[in-house]
């Protein structure tokens, strides 16, 4: 049956655009993860959109399991596969096809890459306003079917929020075309929207149309110590009352985050020293760099005045810029220093978030498994991430520290998947955020979508 299948595929894109055979296992499930061969049957290529149908429609017949794969960056599973799977690759279609300047609109295939699509928007004066560290190797297929994150989510939403139209792929191989450059359309449901975030179970993205902002000209950023969680709320609202909408990032990291990035293993230099109980990273976007760079400055001085903050470092160059926000994002710096790293993402009210954090840190550092534990995320969308190290790894330990995170959130209305999707990892706990009857609607959804369980099968809902 796999030659078959092979062939069959051979037929709709060519040889040139199937691995098969042994080639297969040249690729990985997970760009960390490149020394681990990839388990499928095949890995085949499609160029277009017509390709992707094509390939569904045949998977579709024979009830072949179809795995997706963009940039391979996620964590949560999304991309794992097993030997009698096939993998969809959408590398090859990464065109980006239009930037409309009257409408302030992008279009792309699913495969191009994040920062490239922000690099031609920004040579047009335009902002993509995605950012995440991972944006040199995440595809914006992948992006919008997570529905990710990033760190000016605080100003400009969520991915969703940047959708105008997708194009997308049934399990059956349906093409559902919806790829309008209108902001308002009120003409029934708004289909697009469930393709946003499912992790590809109901649909492949192949093709978008985002919006696009107004560039900014001037970027002004500062890092600052604090002594204790309250100073950090009362920053957020006073930086936030006083920069009048031009606060676009807002980020905390705690200490012991902030030594492992800055530590002398790290190529990071620190900006401040290591003694203050959390850091906080704040970005202003404007239009007037002079003003807007005194304003910042005016404001973190007044801060220090007042108490609010206790030392404070502004980027006076764009080589301080990056250098102070490569310390929040580049977390290989972190997972580097952890062995066995697990990851979280979890959505925390924002009044609650210092004590949570701590009692979790707490409860941590008590395992005796446990080697590290580095908080740090987006406070000001109520984001926060955990990178944790271990002196050893299995099922058992897993779930103990799966359980110290997650437990919680039920009871405070958090969420255990801020931005990065559910997939394979976190299915167990997704009753920690969401109902029996929204779980139930979700089955149903699917179902819908995808009766034979063929695409991205058993991610986010264990359905029998």
């Amino acid at each position: 049956m796999n030659q078959n299948l092979i062939n069959h595929l051979i037929g709709i894109v060519g040889e040139a655009n199937i691995l098969h055979s042994g080639a297969e296992k040249e690729r990985f499930t997970h760009i960390w993860k490149t020394d681990i061969p990839l388990e499928a049957i095949a890995v085949v290529f499609p160029t277009s959109t017509q390709d992707v149908s094509e390939i569904m429609k045949h998977c579709h017949s024979v009830q072949q399991e179809v795995i997706i794969h963009g940039g391979l960056t996620n964590l949560i599973g999304g991309t794992e596969t097993q030997a009698s799977q096939l993998v969809i690759a959408l590398d090859k279609m990464n065109s980006i096809e239009e930037i409309d300047e009257q409408s302030r609109t992008i279009t792309a295939q699913a495969g191009a890459i994040l920062e490239n699509l922000i690099d031609a928007a920004q040579e047009k004066q335009l902002l993509l306003p995605m950012s995440f560290g991972a944006k040199g190797s995440a595809q914006i297929g992948g992006v919008v079917s997570t529905n990710a994150g990033g760190l000016r989510v605080f100003r400009y939403g969520m991915t969703r929020q940047m959708v105008l139209g997708v194009e997308a792929v049934l399990p059956n191989g349906t093409i559902i075309s919806s790829l309008k450059k209108i902001i308002k359309d009120n003409s029934g449901y708004d289909l697009k929207q469930l393709f946003i975030g499912s992790e590809g179970t109901l649909g492949i993205i192949t093709k978008v149309i985002l919006r696009l902002s107004e560039a900014p000209t001037s970027r002004s950023s500062a890092i600052v110590g604090i002594e204790n969680y309250e100073q950090v709320i009362g920053l957020l609202k006073f930086l936030e009352k006083n920069l009048a909408g031009m606060l676009s990032g807002f980020e905390l990291m705690w200490q012991s985050t902030y030594k492992a990035m800055t530590s002398e293993n790290s190529h990071l230099i620190p900006p401040l020293n290591q003694e203050y109980p959390y850091y906080v990273f704040v970005e202003s976007l404007g239009t007037k760099p002079a003003e807007d760079y005194s304003r910042l400055e005016d404001l973190i001085g007044q801060a220090l005045e007042t108490e609010l903050i206790e030392d404070a470092v502004m980027a006076q160059s764009e080589r301080e810029l990056h250098s102070i926000w490569q310390i929040r994002e580049d977390v290989s710096v972190l997972a580097a220093q952890a062995n066995f790293d697990q990851h979280f993402d979890i959505s925390i009210p924002i009044p609650l978030i210092g004590k949570m954090v701590d009692d979790a840190v707490i409860a941590l550092e008590k395992l005796p498994f446990v080697s590290c534990v580095f908080p740090f995320g987006h406070v000001a969308d109520g984001n926060i991430h955990f990178i944790i190290g271990k002196k050893e790894n299995n099922a058992a330990i897993i779930k103990s520290i799966n359980d110290i995170i997650y437990q919680p959130l039920k009871a405070v209305g958090g969420s255990v998947s801020a931005e990065h999707g559910i997939g394979l990892h976190k299915k167990e706990y997704l009753s920690f955020c969401r109902s029996e009857a929204e779980i139930e609607l979700m089955k149903t959804l699917k179902k819908t979508f995808d009766p034979l369980h063929i695409l991205n099968p058993r991610k986010i809902l264990s359905i029998e």
